[in-house]
């Protein structure tokens, strides 16, 4: 498990800085294989794969159940033999740490599956 992974995302304002172009780069160092979207807003977007669509969906609900706990949530596409996620902060329309917290932990329980 990551630092991140360890983290609890903090309630997110409407007045919260965005995280800078050097603050974001830091820490996509520290979630492997996210890629970073920049358009419509600043997002951060993994695919998961399975060998089934049952399998899929069981990661979409544990995700659900991480996203409740931290009260930050995602957009999930759930596909068979796969799972596209994206994070980022809609109150800011952009990227807060709590993204890649989530990030972090999403990536720790794909490896737990």
């Amino acid at each position: 498990m990551t630092k991140l992974a360890s983290e609890s995302c903090e309630a997110c304002r409407i007045d919260a800085p965005k995280l800078s172009h050097a603050e974001i780069n830091d820490l996509l160092n520290d979630i492997d294989g996210w890629d970073l979207i920049t358009e419509p807003v600043k997002q951060l977007k993994k695919e998961f794969n399975f060998p089934d669509y049952q399998s899929s969906l069981a990661f979409v609900n544990t995700i659900a159940a991480m996203a409740d706990q931290e009260d930050h949530h995602p957009l999930m596409t759930l596909e068979w033999g796969k799972v596209t996620i994206l994070w980022w902060s809609h109150k800011i329309e952009g990227l807060h740490k709590n993204d890649f917290i989530c990030a972090s932990k999403t990536e720790s329980l794909y490896k737990a599956s």
